[in-house]
């Protein structure tokens, strides 16, 4: 994918988050597909946005433990709990009107199909 694809990453917000889930970004001639891990968060506490040119995704995965539980011992907490956010600049090619979501099994995976012009296309060769 390279610069040529995605001019960069908009990290800046990532200061302001808990938490970075992982991302992966993969391209087909006809989309961009973005996936990323959300493990126990629920789909109503995801936000998909586009904005000047940037996807940012957002939300909370929210730590459930009951103090009041005292059979219940917590002995190791590894995991990341509390806001996150992910932000990636779209490349010109993207067709930012058509994006679609969807979330399954904690992976949200973002489909952000080109623009007609910018799809491969054969071009005829013909001989004079």
């Amino acid at each position: 994918m390279g610069g040529r694809a995605w001019p960069g990453d908009g990290e800046t917000a990532l200061a302001q988050a808990d938490w970075n889930p992982a991302a992966d970004i993969t391209e087909d001639e006809h989309e961009f597909l973005v996936k990323v891990d959300l493990p126990e968060v629920k789909k109503d506490e995801v936000k998909v946005m586009v904005e000047n040119g940037v996807l940012s995704i957002s939300g909370e995965r929210k730590f459930e433990h009951e103090e009041k539980d005292e059979k219940k011992k917590v002995h190791r907490i590894e995991r990341s709990y509390g806001s996150y956010m992910r932000s990636f600049r779209l490349p010109e090619t993207v067709d930012a009107e058509e994006l679609k979501a969807e979330f399954k099994e904690g992976v949200l995976s973002v489909h952000l199909p080109k623009c007609e012009e910018t799809k491969p296309r054969q071009i005829e060769v013909k001989v004079h």
